[in-house]
């Protein structure tokens, strides 16, 4: 016994650190366990069912199946956890779940949402939100990539090291990952995942000329606005999908673009992460970007990520620019229709073991040593600059004044600020709620409701929106804290119904700005039809596939705008559509015309010459006195 516990201190000096070894992560480890005695490993490392545990990476570009494979092998397991990316994913997979084995099976666990039934078996979460202190049969961590990410990066790393299923555990990503895994888990399974469709490269066109059934993306609020403006003038409209949107709002724009509403999507980023959509084809507006300290260009891989979005399933799809972007070179068009990336060289990670005996200790411990050269110490976390914000306080200082306190501080410095905007109110409020919860245990629930009804308003523009939808997501963060209020319950359903008012509005208020529904439909069948359905009524307003656009006096169309527009693409689009399908009208009032009798004709005192009532023409003088010529008032329906 002696001997082999001399032979294993040995064994752990060559290593920088033990931390991967304790976990099993090495491809050394089980032979280790075999030689030195796999009671010893559990002994002095306190590792019980890890080394019998089935790691699998299966891995592969978008649109392979790999999230519908894991959730399929984690239901046959007797319990499972998936984490996700994004609030929306597990929102959306958990409901897939629930209609397949039933509610009280299935558990919601996000920062902002927890349905947890007593007998749950498997639990749908986002990544930052997994109680990893459960045991479960299966677990699942879903774009491993995003260790790679700066902001975020230290999560999915820490998942990677720690989150462990008994009996299996998967990790699900892109193939970039795997020179990293192996280096991490040697004897791991690997699991490779083709594409079920062609993504193909197809150039740069307009805006205006890209086909439908097409997502446009861009990197701002500003430009996403703007785009859609554009194609709400010459195409109908557009959906917004942006990052800021709430999961509701999201989802309600999606649905617009899903059911044919639209034909178009303007989005950020954010369209790149697990949004499933009949996209034919992605356009980048700009390839550079803001990543929170400077502009850069795009990866390869990032833009892979984004235009791997167009085509689904078995559908092919297609990728490319638009006028205001450049062309991709040849070297990334080829990166990216082979799914073949640099590798992932390096991961963020952060010291989970932190010290709670001063505040001091914590920020030092937060600071602590990355344990490898591939792990990249994380520096900058909003939640640890929050800490040392919050430690600079007088008040703070003074109430944290034990670990369990230091802990409580902690907790309240990763209340996320939706916002983003990092400005003292954040850590002036989280500097109230740590006074309240050291004190006296609980928050004030006047104060609390006083901040909540502040944000029950629905006026204001579209951006006064989003900001609210963001702070109240931050309470309705702050309402699943566990003993923070009393009857917690009562004050998640009031965020939630706040968020859902907001979010409603916000729809509709994206609907009204950037969607033509009318404009829309007659693109729509202008594209699709040479012959449109079209009719006049008695008083001469047009009706062309149903849709009223405008009024027909004699032989002139005056098309309607929509109040405030009176855009000449707009203009030009109904203009369109009109001469497709007032043609057959136009030829019958000619016929008409020809052999109307006298009284049918009228003269005014400035020489304009009216049929029926509608003023045709216009007299006009010539060489001869007594013989004026007679000029027809212009007509965009009449031929030559």
């Amino acid at each position: 016994m002696c001997r082999r516990k001399t032979a294993l201190a040995s064994l752990c000096q060559i290593f920088d650190s033990v931390e991967l070894f304790k976990r099993g992560q090495g491809a050394l480890c089980r032979p280790l366990a075999i030689f030195l005695g796999r009671s010893i490993l559990q002994v002095i490392f306190g590792i019980s069912a890890m080394l019998d545990e089935t790691i699998k990476c299966v891995l592969g570009p978008t649109n392979t199946g790999k999230t519908f494979y894991a959730v399929d092998r984690m239901l046959g397991h007797a319990s499972g956890m998936i984490g996700f990316p994004l609030r929306l994913l597990a929102r959306e997979n958990y409901d897939k779940i629930v209609a397949r084995i039933g509610a009280s099976q299935v558990a919601l666990i996000t920062g902002e949402e927890k349905i947890i039934p007593a007998n749950a078996r498997y639990f749908c979460c986002t990544v930052e939100a997994m109680p990893l202190e459960r045991d479960v049969d299966c677990m699942v961590i879903d774009e491993i990539q995003l260790a790679a990410d700066k902001e975020r990066g230290h999560v999915f790393t820490d998942r990677l090291l720690h989150a462990r299923g008994r009996r299996e555990t998967m990790f699900l990503g892109a193939e970039t990952m795997r020179p990293l895994l192996t280096k991490l888990f040697g004897s791991a399974e690997y699991v490779r995942r083709d594409r079920f469709s062609r993504l193909s490269y197809a150039g740069q066109k307009k805006v205006t000329r890209l086909q439908r059934r097409s997502a446009i993306v861009t990197f701002s609020a500003a430009n996403v606005y703007r785009l859609a403006e554009l194609v709400r003038r010459q195409r109908g409209g557009a959906a917004i999908v942006m990052g800021a949107l709430s999961p509701r709002t999201r989802n309600a724009q999606v649905e617009l673009y899903q059911n044919g509403d639209v034909d178009f999507m303007i989005a950020t980023d954010a369209i790149g992460m697990g949004l499933n959509m009949d996209i034919s084809h992605v356009a980048l507006a700009e390839d550079t970007k803001f990543d929170g300290q400077s502009m850069r260009h795009l990866a390869a891989s990032e833009i892979a990520q984004i235009a791997g979005r167009a085509g689904r399933h078995m559908t092919d799809g297609t990728f490319g620019v638009t006028e205001e972007c450049s062309p991709f070179e040849q070297e990334i068009i080829d990166q990216i229709e082979a799914h073949s990336f640099p590798a992932v060289t390096a991961i963020y990670w952060r010291n989970r073991k932190l010290d709670f005996t001063s505040i001091r200790g914590l920020l030092a411990s937060l600071d602590a040593k990355a344990p490898y050269p591939f792990l990249l110490r994380k520096t900058d976390a909003v939640d640890h600059v929050t800490l040392a914000s919050l430690a600079e306080r007088d008040e703070v200082k003074a109430l944290a004044d034990n670990p369990g306190r230091i802990r409580l501080l902690w907790d309240v410095a990763q209340i996320p600020d939706f916002r983003n905007i990092m400005t003292d109110s954040h850590v002036v409020m989280l500097a109230r709620i740590f006074d309240d919860l050291a004190r006296n245990g609980q928050l004030d629930t006047s104060w609390v409701t006083a901040q909540i009804n502040h944000l029950d308003r629905l006026d204001g523009d579209i951006d006064t929106l989003m900001a609210r939808i963001s702070h109240i997501r931050t309470w309705t963060y702050i309402t699943h804290k566990s003993g923070w209020l009393e009857a917690k319950q009562d004050w998640q359903a009031l965020a939630k119904s706040i968020e859902d008012r907001l979010s409603d509005e916000l729809h509709t208020r994206l609907t009204q700005r950037f969607v033509d529904r009318r404009a829309a439909h007659l693109s729509r069948r202008l594209k699709e039809s040479a012959n449109l359905m079209a009719a006049v009524r008695l008083d001469g307003t047009v009706l062309v596939e149903g849709e009223e656009v405008g009024t027909l006096t004699g032989f002139t169309f005056v098309p309607s705008l929509n109040a405030g527009v009176g855009d000449s693409d707009e203009r030009a689009m109904i203009l369109s559509a009109a001469r497709k399908g007032l043609p057959d009208e136009i030829e019958r009032r000619v016929a008409a015309l020809v052999i109307s009798a006298t009284p049918a004709f009228s003269l005014d005192n400035k020489g304009v010459v009216s049929w029926r009532g509608a003023e045709i023409a216009r007299l006009r003088g010539s060489e001869i006195l007594y013989q004026p010529t007679v000029q027809l008032i212009d007509s965009d329906l009449l031929s030559d």
